[in-house]
Order: C-alpha cells, then sequence, then structure tokens
C-alpha cells in the first residue's frame, strides 16, 4: 500500500504504536475511542500492540484497560460502544512508564514488542506532552532507539514563537525524518474541511468563481459558548492567539485560499499552501482585535491582573493574483454567543441593474460551510418570494451529508488522522515550513499585542470585533 492510497483498507504491516499522555484527557475523549472505533471498523493492523506511556503508573495493565473502558465508554455514543470489540482491543494495550530523564524500561518494552511482532513491524510514536516536555522527551526517544525507524505524531503547539518552533523542528529533525513527521491539527480530520477541497475543484461551478472577481470576503469563525473550563493554566501560559489563530484558523484559511494541487498528494497539497502562507501579509496589530470575557480573572488559576487574551478577531491578506484586496476575517474565543465552526464565502454585489431596488432587507449571496460532526454546505441566494408582487427574499440551497450520504459512516477527525498516521499518509498533516511561515506572518502581533478589550459573556466579543467585518457583519453574529 503506498501512502497516498485513498481507500479506507487496514494497513498491512503489523504496528508498535506508543502513546504518551496514554492517561490524559485527550487520550480518554479522543485517541482510543477512534482506535475502538477503527477496531470495529476492521482498519486496524491485524498485528498490533499499543503502549501506553507517562510519568506516573496507572497501576496493572488490567486496572489500566479497566480505567481506559470506562472512559472510552463515557466518550462514546451508547451504540459506538461494543463490549466485546472493546475487550479485543484491550488485549493489544499496556502501559509503561517513562519520562524524558528515564525511557529505558520503555525503550526495551519497545524492543521486545517489535520482535513479537515480526521484522516488518513499524512503529507509530503519539507524543501528546506539554510545549516544556516536547524537546527532551524527543531527544530521549533519539538517545534511547525507540525513534529509530519510527514515525511521529505530534500534538499542538507547535513553539510558542519562530523561534521555539525552528528548535523544536530541528530537534524534530534529528531524531525523525520529515518525512515520517505527523504534526496533527484536527481541525484537517474533519470530513467538513475535506470537502472545501472537494466542492472547489470537483465542480466546474465554483472553481471558475473563487476569485478576487468574485469573492468579496472570507470569514473563518469558530466561536464557543464554555468558558475556559478548569483549564486557566494553559489559557495563562499560552493565550487564544497562539492556541487557535497559529494553528486551526490559519490551516483552514489555507485549505480555503491554495491553488489546485497537481495532485492529491502530501507533498502537493503541503506545497500549495505553503505558497499560501508565503503570500500572506504579515499581520497587523492594528488590524488584530484581542478580547477577554468578563469575570475571566475571577476564575480559579487566572491572576487577578491577568491581560491573556479569551477572544481574537483579525483582518488578514493573502498577497496573490487570486486573493489580492480580499479580506479574510478570523474569529474565535471562549464565553461567546454559541459554538460554531463556520466557513463563509461571500459573493460581491452583482452590478446595479433589474433589482437594484429590490435587494434591501436580503441577504447576500454566501457559500457557508458548517463544520461540525454532521456537516452542510448551504449557498444563500435571493429568490422572488412566492406571491402576486415581484419582491426579492432570501433563499438557501442546503446540501446535508447525513441524508446525501445517509449510508455512509464519516470518520471522526481524531480516527481519520489516526488511520492515516498508521497509513503513513501525510496529506492531512502539518509540515514544519509551514509552521515556521506561520509564526513569521503572526510575529508583529506577538511582538506588539493589542490590549485584551473586556467582553460580555454571551455575546459576539468586543465592537471593534464585529466592526472588522463592514456592513455586511459576521455571517454567525448577523441579526
Amino acid at each position: 500500500m503506498t501512502a497516498d492510497d485513498p481507500s479506507g483498507s487496514r494497513p498491512a504491516d503489523p504496528h508498535v504504536l506508543v502513546i504518551f499522555g496514554a492517561t490524559g484527557d485527550l487520550a480518554r475523549r479522543k485517541l482510543f475511542p477512534g482506535l475502538l472505533r477503527l477496531h470495529r471498523s476492521g482498519m486496524l493492523p491485524e498485528r498490533l500492540s499499543v503502549i501506553g506511556s507517562g510519568r506516573h503508573s496507572p497501576g496493572s495493565d488490567e486496572e489500566f484497560r479497566a480505567a481506559l473502558g470506562q472512559a472510552v465508554a463515557d466518550h462514546l455514543p451508547e451504540e459506538a460502544f461494543d463490549a466485546d470489540a472493546w475487550r479485543q482491543l484491550a488485549a493489544a494495550i499496556t502501559f509503561c512508564t517513562s519520562s524524558a530523564e528515564d525511557g529505558s524500561a520503555l525503550a526495551e518494552r519497545v524492543r521486545r514488542e517489535r520482535e513479537r511482532l515480526g521484522e516488518d513491524t513499524r512503529t507509530l510514536i503519539y507524543l501528546s506532552v506539554p510545549p516544556s516536555s516536547a524537546e527532551p522527551m524527543i531527544t530521549m526517544l533519539g538517545e534511547t532507539g525507540i525513534a529509530a525507524g519510527a514515525s511521529l505524531v505530534m500534538e499542538k503547539p507547535f513553539g510558542e514563537d519562530l523561534a521555539s518552533a525552528r528548535s523544536l523542528n530541528a530537534a524534530v529533525h534529528r531524531v525523525v525524518p520529515e518525512e515520517r513527521v505527523f504534526r496533527i491539527d484536527h481541525f484537517l480530520g474533519k470530513e467538513a474541511v475535506q470537502n472545501i477541497l472537494a466542492l472547489r475543484f470537483a465542480n466546474g461551478l465554483f472553481e471558475p468563481a473563487w476569485h478576487r472577481h468574485h469573492i468579496a470576503y472570507v470569514q473563518i469563525d469558530v466561536p464557543e459558548s464554555i468558558g475556559i473550563e478548569g483549564r486557566a493554566g494553559f489559557m495563562e501560559s499560552t493565550g487564544t492567539f497562539r492556541d487557535m489563530l497559529t494553528t486551526h484558523l490559519s490551516q483552514l484559511l489555507g485549505f480555503v485560499a491554495l491553488e489546485q494541487p497537481v495532485a492529491f498528494t502530501a507533498t502537493a497539497l503541503r506545497a500549495e499552501k505553503l505558497r499560501v502562507y508565503t503570500a500572506m501579509r504579515p499581520l497587523d496589530p492594528a488590524e488584530v482585535v484581542f478580547g477577554q470575557y468578563e469575570g475571566y480573572r475571577d476564575e480559579e488559576g487566572v491572576d487577578d491582573a491577568s491581560r491573556v487574551e479569551t477572544f481574537v478577531a483579525l483582518r488578514a491578506w493573502v498577497d496573490s493574483p487570486r486573493w489580492s484586496g480580499v479580506p479574510f476575517l478570523l474569529r474565535t474565543g471562549k464565553a461567546l454567543g454559541a459554538s460554531r465552526r463556520v466557513v463563509t464565502i461571500g459573493f460581491h454585489e452583482p452590478p446595479a441593474g433589474l433589482f437594484a431596488d429590490r435587494v434591501a432587507g436580503t441577504c447576500p449571496d454566501e457559500l457557508v460551510f458548517e463544520l461540525t460532526d454532521e456537516p452542510e454546505i448551504t449557498l444563500q441566494l435571493r429568490a422572488k418570494r412566492p406571491g402576486p408582487a415581484f419582491a426579492l427574499a432570501s433563499a438557501s440551497l442546503e446540501l446535508r451529508f447525513e441524508e446525501a450520504f445517509a449510508r455512509a459512516r464519516p470518520l471522526e477527525a481524531y480516527e481519520k488522522l489516526l488511520l492515516d498516521a498508521l497509513r503513513g499518509d501525510q496529506t492531512l498533516f502539518t509540515g514544519s515550513a509551514e509552521i515556521e511561515r506561520l509564526w513569521e506572518v503572526c510575529a508583529p502581533v506577538l511582538e506588539n499585542p493589542p490590549a485584551p478589550v473586556p467582553y460580555t459573556r454571551g455575546g459576539w466579543g468586543p465592537q471593534s470585533a464585529l466592526d472588522l467585518a463592514g456592513d455586511r457583519g459576521w455571517r454567525v453574529s448577523r441579526g
């Protein structure tokens, strides 16, 4: 099987999968539920050993499996959890303690499992550790031999600025070559995000219109209604800009703005995304709004004088022939009016003509991608309202994937990306050059961050952020 095989077939080679942070929240909520769903679908390697690791032992392997089983059952819909299937998968799961200072026991465990599964065994290391631990852990993986011939999956953040990103990439490349590094951004594993590419490049209706001559603006809007949910330490150390803008929202921008790749491969797709980021103008702090929701400083673990932003909105520009002059409006934050993940393509108004005096009160033409687990694509248009008068009204053409493809089972984002990493397919993962260029684009804001403006919980952020979108406003919060 090649890395670019588009099928969903299971990886042929046996695998040792090492998961650092195996007792953490991400593993319980996403990784092990994803592995169970892949197992039930027959997509995991037939010969598989899963080794969880971390500083502190969760007890015996049996206790670890029991705790994991309960967590997986809690985080999957009732119909998706199969106790018999879990017992089958759990039989392949063990735990071994390790740290950046001492990985000898884990190295021995990995060596034994490789020998047991056979000489064609591949090793996949999943690294989900705090930023301060990333480089020491990578060094340990190299010194102990765990990383020898292995592939590496890394969770964000990929550094905290350009210098640290370069340092982290250099540390990784001393141990694992770039072609075996999988920097994961779960937004790119979503079916709806991949459908941005399908809708644009597989349909002659859209590609000719995907241009500044037709498109007036792009909005990438990811508001969240929840607050920090007990994650004060993370928010205080990272902030929303580093957490969301340099990763998820910029990756979505890359998918929307790229030129057609010569092939649907990791190399071609990454090259086109990098061209977009190279054409991006460094962000202007004058076009960036930071906000902090009222009551944030009262949250447990938050500094009473904290200036950390819980909200970001900005205007970005891609200075390429296709996108010159088109604003890309990006917004995300906590404690907002709803939880949504929406990409909106707004089209220019037609030249004044036959119906120029009848469009008042109607919505502009927009193509809207709802990036939910049950994705929808909506085309907002104007049409004649039925009746005796020739009056225009807004109407929608909707594609609901759960109805259009009722018999298909979509893969959850982590499920899809785990499968791709096991198959060696980097297409939906981020390359080191993209990461470093995005930190360059974001550097002016990191060096001169705007003061966070207070905003009311349950609203849509500061007024200055609403004003960024101009007269049409943000689609998600449009009245």
